[in-house]
Order: structure tokens, then sequence, then C-alpha cells
């Protein structure tokens, strides 16, 4: 395959599992909106039940693709969701959402498909600029524009509120 090409596949809901290692062997890379991989109503009122158990099981399968080496970019699949990619990297991390956690009351869909916080945020960062593509973006590093946000929080050191973090700042090529 040709890597100048970044060639993706969005969306993942389904994937089956054969296909799973072949992304990182035909360097394609696994286009995460990871918003959607919680057990909410839309999950359990009309997607199980249409699915059936054993599909059911496994939808979303982040953590297979990462352990399989794939390369994983993420978006947000706005304007039918939030644009806010912290919402979603928290779920890609719980698994549920910030509210569901917050409450209490929402158990985490799958969570062995849960990303590390650090795969997670690289999905949605460097792996976001790969895809579209630019390299001198979604890094910090010599050479690379500064276009960066600053939060409210260490997302790494309160994984548990990730989705409730602010941006306090926004830099665009260092401004």
């Amino acid at each position: 395959t040709d890597p100048a090409r970044r060639h993706h596949i969005a969306h993942l809901q389904l994937i089956e599992p054969d296909d799973v290692p072949r992304f990182h062997a035909l360097g394609v890379a696994a286009n995460l909106q990871a918003l959607w991989a919680c057990l909410d109503e839309q999950m359990t009122e009309l997607t199980i039940p249409f699915l059936g158990a054993e599909r059911a099981g496994r939808q979303y399968p982040f953590a297979d693709l990462l352990r399989s080496g794939a390369r994983l970019v993420a978006g947000s699949d706005w304007p039918v969701s939030t644009p806010n990619p912290l919402e979603a990297i928290h779920v890609a991390v719980h698994r549920v959402d910030h509210d569901g956690l917050a409450r209490g009351g929402m158990e985490p869909f799958l969570p062995e498909q849960a990303l590390p916080i650090e795969a997670a945020f690289a999905a949605y960062t460097s792996g976001s600029s790969w895809v579209n593509p630019r390299d001198d973006a979604g890094t910090i590093a010599p050479g690379a524009v500064a276009d960066l946000v600053v939060l409210d929080r260490d997302p790494f050191l309160a994984p548990d509120s990730i989705g409730a973090a602010e941006v306090v700042s926004t830099w665009v090529d260092g401004e």
C-alpha cells in the first residue's frame, strides 16, 4: 500500500474479528468515533436487540485494534454528536460517558475494549493530524505548529473527569 494515501475506515462499530489485524497489515487507519461506544439508550433500545448477543459483544473493538498494531485516528461525527473531543476521549477510556460515570448509574460498555488514556489522546491529536495529512501538527515537537489547548485540569491525573474538562485557552500557530 502507498502510505501517502493514508487510507482509513471510519465508525468501526462492528468489525469481523478476522479483519481486526488486517488494518495493520494493509496500512489502513482505524478512524474511531468513540462517543458512541457506551451503553446508552440508543445502544440498549435500538442496537443490541437487533444485533443479537454475539455481534453486540463485538462492537467498537478499540483495544483489539490497538493490540493488533492498527493506527488509531479519531473524529467526532459532528453534527450528529458533540464536536467536543474530550467527551469522546472520556468514552474511549472508560466506555461510559462522563455524566453516566458521575451519576454511577451507567455501566461501562464492553470495558475490555477501553483504550489507555495515552492511546485515546493520541488518536484525537497525532492520529487525526496524520489522517488529514498534517505531519506538522498533532504533537508537541520541534518544527511542529504550535496549535494546542490548555485545559483546566490534567486529564492524566484526573482520568475520571476527562469529559468534564474545560478549555482555558486555545493556541493557534503559537498565538
